[in-house]
């Protein structure tokens, strides 16, 4: 009778035991993803690259626990075409959304659609951006177009409803709520929780609004580049903080002061956006806003600045602001980060941080992106991933936004399509030595519009850069990144680099062919349609 219990001991403790293996097996095969993609966030303003700036320890922690991808770019430097590529794992020439008055094509194969597909859950809370609902998804509420950073309005299955608090607390809320209450505790899920911030006009947290006042911002040594071995591309853009930057809506100076000092602004809307946002806020909020921006605006009118002197006040305030808005990034990051540890879901979920693209934080004397110089071509990338990637790698392969999608079908362990574009990165989570690619394609589309950047398209390798400005200009640039990493010094056409410019000439060519690019007419018909369209919208 003992052999008997003993024995049948023995198989109900295998049996709990092979269980147990079982589902673990099941587990890492089937993880749960967060996907957190934020809006114009600088690597060099995440202190996983550089700490010069400001700290971000949330943020930080996936770095720590996880890999910090060194060499991360986009493929088109712009808010809706990014995330359109981040979602289909192709170029915009074939995601149908090439600039920010696109609309993205529902129809047609997305990695939440797969995901869905092969049995995850899936949602989205915060910035959508691509005019469309979205599609893929078990459970979403987005912001309308780029929404607002103060009781914004969001966008649901049942309608419009709208949220009070500051967005990116309220994103977070959404997506805590749905990880504690909604999703389903039977499937892996899959969540892309999205922020608005760091977007202009940086509108930072009631939390934050003195962290950065008065704090001298280092200054980058290209403020006052002068663009001299450039293209007339740089010249003409109009993102220039000393020409460019609204006094108003971007600096937080009140209009009636402006007006006052006879300061123009370089658009007239800009005194009816900073208004419009300040009557979002609260009677209570306005009040605290007054506190900290009504001396700020004083001195402002005491000293009123000209000159070098209103460009460095003027990146001085917009970097107060840019990296108080990214405080509260982090801080919810934290949040996230806080509620799977404590819920026992950090083991088994993969969290993918990026940005829709770089930012020019006075590079070049610039804000804003879209050119595909480093700042705004290099995005942030953190990945952790329990038990598949080392804490503390960092990895420097050239890497780009058409990877996301086949890296998260990969990983959930979903075939990847064959005309997904992009690569999974899972074979570079070991950091072992691996075929990976020699070169970056890159091609920009939004001209004439918003900061008037002019078309291009170009290559990049390990160590150099060429660049095809075209459509009402014909320029080209090419650029040694290890001895020229601030791209000063166009070297195209010298006579020391003329095989680098022919290989490089030969390179993006091939590069064409393989992204399916290479059609001049129809990049002409384009430029047509978008003419029109422009006229249409009353642009001459």
């Amino acid at each position: 009778m003992k052999i008997i219990k003993l024995s049948w001991v023995l198989i109900v403790a295998i049996g709990l035991f092979s269980c147990k293996e079982d589902h673990k097996s099941v587990d890492e095969k089937r993880p749960n993803i967060i996907f957190i993609m934020t809006d114009d966030h600088a690597y060099q303003a995440l202190s996983a690259y550089d700490n010069a700036l400001l700290e971000t320890p949330h943020i930080d922690r996936l770095a720590k626990e996880g890999m910090l991808f060194q060499k991360a770019f986009v493929t088109n430097s712009i808010c809706s075409p990014s995330r359109a590529v981040a979602l289909t794992g192709k170029f915009s020439h074939l995601n149908s959304v090439r600039d920010n008055l696109d609309v993205f094509d529902s129809t047609q194969v997305t990695f939440p659609k797969l995901l869905q597909k092969a049995g995850y859950e899936t949602a989205i809370y915060g910035k959508w951006h691509l005019k469309s609902n979205p599609k893929g998804f078990d459970f979403w509420e987005v912001l309308p177009d780029q929404g607002h950073y103060y009781h914004p309005e969001l966008l649901t299955p049942d309608g419009e409803i709208k949220a009070q608090g500051y967005v990116t607390d309220v994103i977070t809320d959404k997506a805590i709520g749905y990880l504690d209450s909604l999703r389903s505790k039977e499937k892996p899920f899959m969540l892309l929780y999205n922020h608005k911030a760091p977007h202009r006009q940086w509108w930072p947290s009631m939390h934050d609004l003195e962290d950065f006042k008065y704090k001298k911002i280092p200054v980058p040594e290209t403020l006052f580049d002068e663009y001299k071995t450039k293209s007339n591309a740089s010249k003409e853009a109009e993102m220039r903080i000393a020409d460019h930057m609204a006094l108003s809506a971007d600096n937080k100076i009140a209009p009636e002061i402006l007006e006052k000092l006879n300061y123009e602004e370089f658009l007239d809307w800009y005194k009816g956006a900073y208004t419009e946002r300040f009557n979002r806020l609260t009677e209570a909020e306005q009040d605290q806003w007054q506190k900290v921006y009504g001396p700020i605006n004083e001195e402002f009118a005491k000293n009123s600045p000209k000159g070098q002197a209103l460009t460095l006040w003027k990146y001085q305030r917009y970097m107060e602001d840019y990296l108080g808005v990214i405080k509260s990034v982090d801080r919810n990051v934290g949040r996230i980060l806080t509620y799977l540890d404590e819920n026992g879901l950090s083991e088994n979920t993969m969290v993918i941080y990026t940005s829709d693209q770089g930012f020019y934080l006075g590079e070049h004397g610039w804000f804003d992106k879209r050119f595909m110089y480093e700042e705004s071509f290099r995005t942030p990338l953190l990945i952790r991933y329990p038990n598949h990637i080392t804490p503390g790698s960092k990895n420097t392969d050239l890497v780009q936004n058409i990877d996301f999608a086949p890296t998260v079908l990969d990983v959930a362990g979903v075939e990847i399509p064959e005309d997904m574009q992009g690569l999974s990165l899972r074979p570079l989570f070991k950091n072992d030595t691996v075929s990976w690619r020699d070169a970056l394609y890159y091609h920009y589309y939004e001209y004439p519009g918003i900061h008037m950047v002019k078309r291009h398209y170009g290559v990049r390798t390990e160590r150099y850069k060429l660049i095809r400005f075209y459509y009402d200009i014909e320029a080209w640039e090419l650029y040694d990144l290890e001895k020229d990493p601030q791209e000063l010094h166009n070297v195209y056409g010298t006579p020391d680099y003329a095989e680098v410019q022919e290989q490089l000439h030969t390179r993006v060519e091939e590069l064409r062919v393989q992204y399916q690019d290479a059609s001049d007419s129809l990049n002409q018909a384009y430029v047509e349609r978008d003419i029109q369209r422009l006229k249409e919208l009353g642009w001459e």
